[in-house]
């Protein structure tokens, strides 16, 4: 799937798409990262999806873990963003947007019953503070509601509206 995220060096809209690329292209913890993304592709029923830029297409920017869990309930089992791309110094703005956008529109086309359009999701992190401005940030920037201490949904308007502003074709560059 083709995306825009804004470089912001020059504040310019650049393409990129999420794919599911090669085990052998995927980050891990030897390469710095929080999550075993390459180790994920063996997990049953986890299907592990990378953003890229089309200009430097090597360079994984992030990365999205999915699955349907009881095989009806979309949930995003992990997502992490490049070190690069995080706080004050991030080369990229809008790659988790995309991420989530491109989790909720699996949660469409694959979500069952009563689950179709809901992304469920956990925020687990070992410093308490940590999570709590992670839960807050979640719930703030793209819609998520808590459920229980750790547990958050997107519901299916919400995620309609992510997909809308975050992988809609229509930017201008």
């Amino acid at each position: 799937m083709n995306v825009k995220i804004i470089r912001i060096d020059d504040g310019k809209i650049v393409s990129g798409r999420i794919f599911r690329p090669p085990n052998n292209r995927l980050p891990s913890l030897t390469d710095g990262w929080r999550f075993n993304f390459r180790g994920n592709t063996k997990a049953e029923h986890l299907q592990t999806y990378a953003l890229v830029c089309n200009e430097t297409p090597d360079i994984v920017e992030g990365c999205l873990s999915f699955k349907m869990r009881r095989k009806v309930e979309p949930y995003m089992a992990y997502i992490e963003i490049a070190h690069h791309n995080q706080g004050s110094a991030k080369k990229y703005e809008n790659v988790a947007g995309c991420l989530i956008a491109f989790a909720c529109r699996l949660s469409i086309v694959h979500g069952k019953g009563a689950y179709k359009g809901w992304l469920a999701f956990d925020v687990m992190e070992q410093n308490k503070n940590n999570e709590i401005k992670l839960l807050a940030l979640y719930c703030v920037k793209y819609g998520a509601l808590r459920f229980g201490d750790t547990g958050m949904v997107i519901p299916p308007e919400t995620g309609e509206q992510l997909i809308l502003k975050f992988l809609n074709d229509d930017y201008e560059e």
